[in-house]
């Protein structure tokens, strides 16, 4: 999903390359860390208290895939340019540009407090079950963030035209929102 942490990317491997933007793509797989966790522990305790919370929390998850799917459609898509915030030079700026973008997203912890429910009984976790999820959370966006990386690194001029980025925040966009309707649904 294109979000704080995709920008950050794109804009490191548009500026500097590959090795721009592995810094950034570790600083985001270690910030990972942090959302699991609070969803794991935070929504125990929810769970414990309040038992309706979950399918509230799913109709929220509903509106914002659904939201942010129309504001990917619905968004132009100018040149890209550089941000000097995001693109400074050094791994150092990368890494910490990573685990910012991460922890400033507020689309992290709705997707860790939405999904994790539906997969685990947040109330029977043992410290392993917690371990997996937490390494699982980390390699996953670690890997797909170095290869999205190598991807941009290779495939520059491609990117740098306004009208296939604005044709890929339309396709993001619809999947966002398909995203939406199969939770609903589901």
């Amino acid at each position: 999903m294109p979000g704080p942490v995709w920008v950050a990317l794109t804009a490191r491997a548009l500026s500097g390359g590959f090795a721009a933007a592995w810094p950034l793509a570790i600083g985001v797989a270690l910030g990972d860390l942090i959302w699991p966790l609070a969803a794991i522990f935070g929504l125990s305790w929810v769970v414990s208290v309040y038992g309706g919370f979950m399918d509230a929390l799913a109709w929220a998850a509903v509106g914002v895939f659904v939201v942010m799917g129309v504001a990917l459609i619905r968004k132009p898509a100018p040149p890209l340019g550089t941000d000097s915030r995001m693109t400074r030079p050094g791994m150092w700026a990368g890494f910490a540009a990573g685990v910012a973008a991460v922890m400033g997203n507020p689309k992290a912890i709705l997707f860790y407090m939405s999904v994790l429910p539906g997969f685990f009984d947040l109330t029977r976790l043992t410290a392993t079950d917690i371990a997996a999820i937490l390494a699982i959370s980390a390699i996953v966006p670690a890997v797909g963030n170095i290869s999205l990386a190598l991807f941009l690194d290779r495939a520059r001029r491609l990117l740098a035209s306004p009208r296939r980025l604005r044709r890929l925040n339309i396709t993001s966009g619809v999947l966002l929102i398909c995203v939406g309707l199969v939770i609903a649904l589901t």
